[in-house]
């Protein structure tokens, strides 16, 4: 007989693959030798969000930037590596300086070279720190100090409203418009802070502004478009959609704008027009470009470049893996839940579902709030509670609004019961007797409603028994319930 084959009694052994700083670092070191400078930052970018701490990481990916023309950005990594992770490397005082005179700062250009060569002055840099020192003297007249501080501004007010940090951004640009009146980057920019913040009026007619002393204006004719989609305006929508189509802008910036734009308001033909046109002609842009880009595709049926831009996407996204747009969604009930409530006729039944959403995690995102106000009717009576759940706004009506949401706040808290007893709640808030109460006593009012509602359903219960459950007194119960029983008749 032959001999037989004995099974092995060993294990595979399963070795991990583990994709550390290390690792994308080294890939994008090969990229960047190859002279692949947008793959090079990916990775590098990769690198720095494993190794958070390493500044030779950081330092690289701020010299990618900075070779992109991305200096702004370049400068924030900079200044993080000689403020947070290693104030000894001395160099990236040349490669601020040199950032700088890029951006036509020509005094703060001079500030970081003169700090480098004080520092070092025999380092790696020192003659072309020199160098560039000279080249300022001999070229800094051509701006101005009110020149190179109204960039400093402009590019604060931006980092203000991309960190949603819209009051702020609002004071910035409007000191801008205010001493720069033919800014129009800054009006735009303070049409969007005032939209966002929930000013929808003042957001309108900053737009009109732009448009009547620059018709042609691009980023207010986009804006405008925006504006109408979010706020149902159909007619509006599709007269802008018509006025945009028609134009042909040439600079990139403008070309990425419109397509953008119209792919926000669901015009997946025009976007994909204008950003596959970008992408053929060398366009490389950040995350939200390969992302709009990979949703037009999809949904103009171009479903091979589709995925591999979503591909893109997902290097500076990792986390977003498995909510393409082919995907099957996942269906999430409680969401799904809020918006039933939201499309409901009754307005204690809106309001409520306008609570939710405002308590959950997709509320934290400014476009998805913007989503949801679509869906709501145009009802000025839930203006002042859109602008305090959504918008955070706690002045005038919004302030009673924001006192009506704590009251829910602390029946959602204390009771199983929340669904009923929430919209009870807010149809005694919306009671036309009830204009002229603010609110204010969040837990005696929660109290006085639990006690007439359980008292509805039949419930044997005390206005004691509500005190200690809301930690106010017996006497104050009973004041409030007659407050609460003369709203709801």
């Amino acid at each position: 007989m032959g001999k037989q084959l004995k099974q092995s009694s060993r294990k595979a052994t399963i070795v991990p693959f583990l994709q550390n700083g290390e690792y994308f670092f080294k890939k994008g070191m090969k990229a960047y030798d190859r002279g692949d400078l947008h793959k090079a930052r990916k990775y590098f970018e990769r690198a720095v969000r494993l190794d958070e701490r390493d500044a030779s990481f950081a330092l690289q990916l701020a010299l990618v930037l900075s070779e992109l023309g991305e200096y702004q950005f370049s400068n924030q990594w900079l200044f993080k590596i000689i403020h947070d992770l290693d104030e000894t490397m001395d160099d990236c005082l040349y490669f601020l300086a040199n950032n700088f005179a890029c951006l036509g700062l020509f005094r703060e250009a001079r500030q970081y070279a003169e700090q480098y060569l004080a520092n070092e002055p025999d380092g790696e840099f020192a003659d072309d720190a020199a160098d560039l020192l000279e080249l300022l003297r001999l070229d800094g007249s051509e701006w101005t100090e009110e020149e190179e501080q109204l960039m400093v501004m402009e590019d604060r007010a931006r980092r203000l409203l991309e960190e949603e940090r819209f009051a702020e951004a609002i004071e910035a640009l409007e000191a801008i418009v205010a001493r720069y009146p033919d800014m129009w980057a800054a009006h735009n920019n303070l049409a969007l802070a005032y939209f966002y913040r929930g000013d929808v009026d003042k957001a309108k007619q900053k737009v009109r502004e732009v448009l009547k002393r620059d018709p042609g204006n691009l980023h207010a004719l986009c804006n405008a478009l925006v504006f109408a989609y979010y706020l149902h305006d159909q007619e509006q929508v599709s007269s802008l959609c018509r006025t945009l189509a028609g134009l042909y802008p040439f600079f990139h910036e403008h070309q990425y704008k419109l397509g953008a734009t119209f792919a926000l308001v669901g015009r997946f033909d025009l976007a994909f027009r204008w950003l596959h046109r970008l992408y053929k002609s060398g366009f490389r842009g950040d995350g939200p470009f390969y992302y709009w880009l990979a949703c037009t595709a999809y949904h103009t049926g171009h479903e091979s470049l589709a995925r591999n831009m979503w591909e893109e996407f997902l290097v500076f996204h990792p986390e977003k893996r498995g909510e393409e747009p082919w995907a099957v969604p996942s269906f999430d009930e409680a969401f799904a839940r809020i918006i039933r409530w939201i499309e409901q006729e009754g307005l204690a039944d809106q309001l409520y579902g306008l609570y939710l959403f405002s308590r959950s995690k997709q509320a934290e995102e400014t476009a998805m709030s913007l989503a949801v106000c679509r869906l709501l009717p145009a009802d000025p009576r839930l203006r002042p509670f859109i602008d305090s759940f959504l918008f955070g706004l706690t002045d005038g009506s919004s302030a009673r609004a924001g006192n009506v949401g704590r009251m829910v706040d602390a029946l959602s808290a204390n009771n199983e019961e929340k669904e009923a007893l929430c919209r009870f709640a807010f149809a005694i808030a919306v009671h036309p007797l009830a204009d002229g109460e603010r609110f204010a006593n969040g837990a005696a009012w929660a109290a006085a409603i639990e006690y007439m509602w359980r008292r509805q359903q039949g419930e044997r219960v005390t206005q004691r028994e509500m005190a200690a459950k809301y930690g106010v007194s017996a006497s104050t119960v009973q004041k409030y319930v007659q407050k609460a029983r003369r709203l709801y008749t």
